[in-house]
């Protein structure tokens, strides 16, 4: 692996909660996240299999998916806000990890930079709802989309949504 220089160094320096970075920031980061982490994986669930088991439920299992894939033995896994249940590795909860944690800030920007390119190329692939505006959050434009719309084949219907209400699902 090639080594990082002093540039990168100082980015890695401003990692932080993804939120907290504009797209821009966190497309920089990525390849800098990339280049220096020993190991990365990304797991994504489907909107049915959300829709079955719960939100919450479908995130802690790919987040012990994940880090099945990235710990090593003996390792100590820094998990944002919730321990993983059923985990074979020393886990720590850590409340507000992502702006605590360069690790787990790293694993922010990869996931939000992922997503993102997902809801870009859905934008593509599914222009009536311009997901590429708007990512998938609540926005009026994406309200606006669901109710001339409908919904999507990769739309939540287990999403609360006033928009949802206005049509029939």
């Amino acid at each position: 692996m090639e080594s990082i220089g002093v540039a990168e160094v100082r980015a890695l320096g401003a990692l932080n909660d993804s939120k907290q970075h504009d797209a821009d920031a966190r497309e920089a980061l990525l390849p800098i996240v990339m280049a220096t982490a020993k190991r990365v994986a990304v797991v994504s669930r489907s909107a049915r299999s959300i829709d079955e088991r719960g939100l919450h439920r479908t995130n802690l299992a790919a987040l012990r998916d994940s880090l099945k894939r990235v710990a090593s033995q003996g390792c100590v896994c820094l998990v944002d806000g919730f321990e993983v249940p059923a985990f074979e590795h020393e886990q720590r909860a850590v409340v507000g990890g992502d702006g605590l944690s360069a690790a787990i800030a790293a694993a922010s920007i990869v996931a939000k930079v992922t997503r993102d390119r997902l809801m870009v190329r859905a934008g593509s692939e599914m222009p009536h709802w311009r997901f590429e505006e708007h990512f998938g959050y609540a926005t009026p434009t994406h309200r606006e989309a669901i109710i001339a719309n409908g919904v999507s084949p990769i739309h939540r219907l287990s999403f609360k949504s006033s928009a949802y209400e206005q049509i029939a699902l």
